[in-house]
């Protein structure tokens, strides 16, 4: 019987030593899977923070995207300004350009009108002196025929009184 005993000891401490390996070998493996366990927290950890910060990028990209796309917008919008107001300065050039013509034509014109009215005035002033002119002639004419009226009458009364 103890031959038996010992037996069953012996397997008793080959099962006990078996269990005591397997339950060492069981805390290393959970040792193991809580390390790693902790790393995979920590790199969920990690990636969390590595997402609120893209997320947190993404939100800033997408202000830039939208101010940018607000100044493409303004920017086009200045352009058309800008080219509009280049074709109302072209337009303002050509109408002052034409109204350049316009005044170089009616300056010529008053130019022309004014030397026309110098000759009929150097005319005018002729037709006054020629007219001034007879009036004297006329007078004097006048005279000489009231004088020759009155000798002609002195004559007829000696005339008769002879």
């Amino acid at each position: 019987m103890t031959e038996r005993i010992k037996e069953k000891m012996n397997q008793l401490r080959t099962e006990a030593d078996s269990a005591v390996s397997r339950a060492e070998e069981a805390e290393a493996k959970n040792k193991k899977y809580e390390q790693a366990l902790l790393e995979k927290d920590q790199e969920i950890v990690s990636l969390q923070h590595k997402l609120g910060v893209l997320e947190s990028d993404l939100e800033k990209a997408e202000e830039n995207v939208a101010t940018h796309k607000s100044a493409s917008a303004e920017g086009e919008q200045s352009k058309q300004t800008s080219e509009l107001l280049i074709r109302k300065v072209q337009l303002l050039e050509d109408e002052l350009d034409t109204a350049e013509k316009n005044l170089k034509e009616t300056v010529e014109k008053l130019r022309q009108v004014d030397v026309k009215a110098e000759h009929f005035e150097r005319q005018v002033a002729r037709a006054e002196q020629e007219r001034d002119a007879w009036e004297k002639k006329y007078e004097e004419s006048e005279a000489k025929y009231k004088k020759s009226a009155a000798e002609l009458a002195d004559l007829e009364a000696t005339m008769q009184d002879l």
